[in-house]
């Protein structure tokens, strides 16, 4: 009889793994969908413009679906810890392969920035409970492998995404730019409909879905991040449009905490920010999202318009980080299982605000292996912070509990990306306008470069606000470490698998 039951385990055991294997295929094709997503419009404007019109609000392109995702991300995170991550990402994989199909279809630009804000709702769902079924299906020893998997994935596909883009918009037709994702969408969505099978738990009374507080966190965050992501650039700060939405966000806040305060099981609950290691890792990710906007956004700009680097050189300058990045997060559980998860993310924060702080101290117009070297610390130093803040924040809590965990870390990493772009794009805006006598913004100076009629004084004024900007990113980097520091305890309290 025992000889039979130990055979039944030694060949359930290879079976188990192979499901394992094929989830885990899933949710990195889904993390490549959502990643690219983010980025491989980019190139394929002028196409787009071309043939649908509409320049003016093309921004939206790329703000709705980020307002979708970011808005998102909490109410999934409920959801999951609800009714299990297999309904949600199936429901979230479905819902973005809509998207791209009617983003394939649209007939002119008012439909393709309703379709994208559709991808959008579902790449919310892919984010999130990619995230989060990563730390189910590993015991804590092991999530550093498939996190720095995950990380890999992201990282490539997010520098590559532009590159893609143009490809399809020069040789192809831009429509295949959303295609594209339906073969790959409908492959990681039978992996995960065919294998992954989640654990029966003990059964528990399921409160009510906090339908109520999930409109009203859409709402608010939607107005909120609008405000953020066109204030300075559809109309100025402190224009009505800018003041009313913000007027009619924080009003709206206001709703959100009544409405979670009565809710049974509310979309946000208040455990998520009262246990001192969530909410410091809560502070610590949305500085991150903050300090990564100066290389991802403004590194391209400097190596064009200061270093005079073709545009493909720009990105390779850019994209070295994700070398480093990865490699550094599979490392770091060598060292937090020495010094814990608190001490190995301030060790890993700590360099990357002294790497952004000595950005402004290089050369002019200096060397491209300047700002290579940097970025490759940058992303080492950022890999030892980000997983083991992500991979010990989710072993602090049980199952019920994880979804909504994870994704709350996720949505302040997005909103403090969002706020980091309006931010520094003000600051450097504003040192452009203080060297140039009062006239441009750097959108409007590069161009000028691009065209080869600005003076080597205007090239000074961009190297001066990018290296304002990279000072900013450092000072948000001291800002992780003082909120680990003083908030985060030494020892996370980490729960038995």
């Amino acid at each position: 009889m025992g000889s039979t039951s130990s055979a039944a385990r030694e060949t359930a055991a290879p079976a188990a793994d192979r499901r394992r294997s094929a989830v885990v295929a899933a949710l990195m094709l889904s993390m490549a969908l959502a990643a690219l997503d983010a980025t491989v419009v980019s190139t394929a404007v002028p196409q787009i413009v071309g043939d649908l019109g509409g320049f003016s609000v093309f921004s939206w392109l790329f703000s709705g679906y980020l307002l979708a995702v970011t808005v998102t991300l909490p109410v999934y995170g409920r959801l999951s810890d609800t009714f299990g991550r297999k309904p949600v990402l199936v429901a979230g994989s479905v819902l973005f392969l809509l998207g791209s199909l009617l983003c394939a279809l649209a007939w002119n630009m008012g439909a393709l920035i309703a379709f994208r804000v559709v991808q959008g709702l579902g790449g919310g769902a892919l984010q999130g409970t990619v995230q989060t079924l990563a730390a189910d299906l590993y015991p804590l020893k092991d999530r550093p492998k498939i996190q720095s998997k995950l990380s890999t994935v992201w990282a490539v596909s997010a520098v590559a995404g532009p590159g893609l883009g143009g490809v399809l918009a020069a040789y192809a037709d831009w429509r295949w730019i959303f295609l594209i994702n339906l073969p790959i969408g409908a492959v990681a969505l039978w992996l995960i409909v065919r294998h992954l099978h989640e654990p029966e738990r003990e059964p528990v009374p399921r409160a009510r879905v906090d339908w109520a507080g999930a409109l009203a966190v859409f709402a608010c965050g939607g107005v909120l991040l609008t405000a953020l992501v066109q204030g300075g650039v559809a109309w100025p700060w402190l224009s009505a449009p800018s003041l009313g939405l913000f007027g009619a966000g924080l009003a709206l806040a206001v709703v959100v905490v009544l409405v979670e305060r009565r809710a049974a099981d509310p979309i946000i609950p208040g455990w998520a920010w009262r246990r001192r290691t969530i909410a410091a890792v809560n502070l610590a990710l949305g500085a991150l999202g903050l300090l990564m906007v100066a290389p991802t956004v403004f590194l391209p700009t400097y190596a064009q318009s200061v270093l005079g680097l073709a545009p493909v050189a720009a990105g390779f300058v850019l994209s070295v980080w994700t070398l480093s990045w990865p490699v550094s997060a599979a490392l770091s559980q060598h060292v937090y299982r020495r010094i814990g998860f608190r001490d190995t993310a301030m060790l890993g924060i700590g360099a990357a605000a002294l790497i952004l702080f000595a950005f402004p101290f290089l050369p002019y117009p200096g060397h491209a292996w300047q700002p290579t070297v940097l970025m490759l610390l940058l992303g080492a130093a950022l890999g030892l912070f980000q997983l083991p803040l992500i991979v010990g924040v989710q072993s602090t809590v049980g199952w019920a509990e994880r979804g909504t965990t994870t994704a709350s870390v996720l949505f302040c990493r997005q909103t403090g990306q969002t706020i980091g772009a309006a931010v520094f794009g003000a600051v450097a805006n504003g040192v452009l306008a203080a060297r140039l006598g009062g006239s441009g913004d750097l959108d409007s100076v590069t161009r000028a470069l691009d065209a080869g009629v600005a003076p080597e004084a205007t090239r000074r004024a961009i190297a001066d606000a990018v290296h304002a900007v990279y000072l900013g990113a450092a000072g948000a980097a001291a800002l992780a470490f003082a909120v680990l520091l003083l908030l985060a305890p030494r020892k996370f309290p980490v729960l038995k698998d």
